[in-house]
C-alpha cells in the first residue's frame, strides 16, 4: 500500500512535476480510473471460472491465491491514484500501460500454476514496480519524506518480486510455496510500515490520503464483483431453458446479489466514506479497512456467483458438496468481511449480522436433504433478513455515528 508524507510544508522545488499530483481535497474518481477497472471485471470473471471449473483443495488454494493478487495489484494502484492526478496525460498513459500489462495478467489467471505462469508473475511484477517507479519519478523534486516512502515500498515491491519471479521458473508445490513467500511479504508490507534497512519505516500518520477517493475506488471495486455475480445469473440463465424452476434459481440468484449490495452499500459504505473523509489518522483507516479487510467481502461475492452458477446449472436434485460449500461460505466471508469493515469504522452494532451467520449455520444442515435451489433459497433469505434488520435499526436512529 503506497504510503504518502504530509506535504503541508513547502516542496522541494515547483514545476511540471507537481502538476502530476491530484490536488490536496480533490476526491472525485475520474473515468480513466473507471476505465482502468474494466480490466478487472474481466480478472475477477477469470478466477470465477478458475474455480468453477477446478474445485478442490488444490483449486480453492491457487483461486485464493491468485485472488489475493489481484486485488493487491488493484488497490497499490488506487493508492497511487489517490496521489497521482489521472487528469494528467503522463499518469493516464501510466494507466493505459498498466491495462495492458493488466489483460496480459488477466488472461493468464487460468493457467497461471500451468505453462503461463510466467506471463502472469511477469506482468504483475512489471506493473507493480513499473507504477511505483513512474510515481518516484512524479515525485523527484516534489516532497523528500513522500519520495522516501515511495523508495522503502519499492525495495518491498523488489524483494517480493524475486519469488514471484523464481516460482515462475518451477512447476508443482515449489511454485506453490514460492508464490506464498511472495503474497506473505506483500501483505507483511503496510503492516510493518515498509520498514526498509537504511530508510527506516513510515508512519500511517504520514499517510496523507484523500480519504473519500479511497472509500469510493473500494466501493467501485465491489461493484466489479457484485457485476460479475450479475454477469453470471445473466450468461448462465439466458443459454437456458426457462422453466418454473430455472426461473425460480435466476430471481433467488438476483435477490441475494441484491440483499449483499444492501447490506455494503447502504450503510457501511456511505459511513466508511464519511469516516474516511474525517478521521484523525486516514492513513490507519485506509490501511485497515480498505487495503486488508476490504478482500474479504470481495471473496465472499465471488463464491456466492459461483454458487449461483451451479444451482442455476442443476437446481433440482441432490446437493453437492461444492454447491453447499460455495452457497454458504460466499454469505459467511461476505458478512464477517462486512462485520470486520464496519468495526474499524467504529460501527459497534452489527448484530444483524452476527444473526445472519448465526442462520447460516443453523440452515447449513440443510443442504443434505434438500435441493440446490431450496438451498440456496435459505442461504439468500438469510442475507435478506440482515439487510431488512440492518435498514429498520438505522432507520430508528439506533445506529451509532462513525468517528
Amino acid at each position: 500500500m503506497p504510503s504518502f508524507a504530509k506535504t503541508g510544508g513547502p516542496a522541494m522545488r515547483t514545476g511540471e512535476t507537481i502538476n502530476l499530483l491530484r490536488r490536496r481535497g480533490d476526491h472525485r474518481v475520474t473515468f480513466v480510473e473507471l476505465f482502468f477497472d474494466l480490466v478487472f471485471v474481466f480478472a475477477v470473471t477469470q478466477l470465477s471460472h478458475l474455480l468453477l471449473e477446478h474445485f478442490d483443495l488444490a483449486g480453492v488454494f491457487e483461486t485464493a491465491l491468485l485472488l489475493c493478487a489481484v486485488w493487491w495489484l488493484w488497490v497499490y494502484t488506487a493508492w497511487a491514484t489517490n496521489w497521482l492526478d489521472p487528469q494528467t496525460t503522463p499518469v493516464r498513459l501510466m494507466l493505459f500501460a498498466m491495462m495492458l500489462g493488466g489483460l496480459v495478467f488477466s488472461m493468464s489467471i487460468p493457467q497461471a500454476f500451468g505453462s503461463r505462469g510466467l506471463a502472469f508473475a511477469g506482468a504483475y511484477v512489471a506493473m507493480q514496480i513499473g507504477r511505483c517507479l513512474f510515481t518516484l519519478w512524479a515525485l523527484r523534486h516534489y516532497n523528500r519524506a513522500t519520495f522516501r516512502s515511495f523508495q522503502r515500498i519499492l525495495s518491498w515491491l523488489a524483494c517480493a518480486s524475486v519469488f514471484w519471479l523464481a516460482g515462475a521458473m518451477v512447476d508443482g508445490e515449489a511454485r506453490y510455496a514460492l508464490w506464498l513467500a511472495a503474497l506473505v511479504i506483500d501483505y507483511l508490507a503496510p503492516a510493518a510500515g515498509y520498514w526498509t534497512p537504511g530508510l527506516s519505516r513510515s508512519s500511517t500518520a504520514d499517510w496523507d490520503i484523500q480519504g473519500g477517493h479511497m472509500a469510493e475506488r473500494c466501493g467501485l471495486f465491489t461493484i466489479i464483483a457484485l457485476g460479475e455475480s450479475i454477469l453470471v445469473t445473466g450468461v448462465t440463465f439466458g443459454a437456458m431453458a426457462w422453466t418454473p424452476v430455472t426461473s425460480a434459481a435466476f430471481v433467488v440468484a438476483f435477490v441475494g446479489t441484491v440483499a449483499m449490495w444492501w447490506i455494503y452499500y447502504n450503510i457501511g459504505a456511505e459511513r466508511g466514506s464519511d469516516a474516511m473523509a474525517h478521521a484523525a489518522d486516514p492513513g490507519r483507516l485506509g490501511r485497515l479497512a480498505y487495503t486488508y479487510i476490504h478482500l474479504l467481502p470481495v471473496a465472499g461475492i465471488i463464491l456466492a456467483a459461483v454458487g449461483d452458477e451451479l444451482v442455476l446449472a442443476h437446481p433440482e436434485g441432490h446437493t453437492d458438496f461444492k454447491t453447499a460449500a460455495t452457497l454458504l461460505a460466499g454469505p459467511a466471508l461476505f458478512l464477517i468481511g462486512n462485520i470486520l469493515f464496519k468495526h474499524a469504522l467504529v460501527v459497534s452494532r452489527t448484530l444483524s449480522h452476527y444473526v445472519g451467520l448465526a442462520l447460516l449455520a443453523v440452515l447449513s444442515p440443510l443442504a443434505l436433504v434438500v435441493s440446490p435451489l431450496v438451498f440456496s433459497a435459505a442461504m439468500t433469505a438469510a442475507l435478506v433478513v440482515v439487510a431488512v434488520w440492518e435498514t429498520r435499526s438505522f432507520a430508528r436512529g439506533k445506529a451509532p455515528a462513525v468517528t
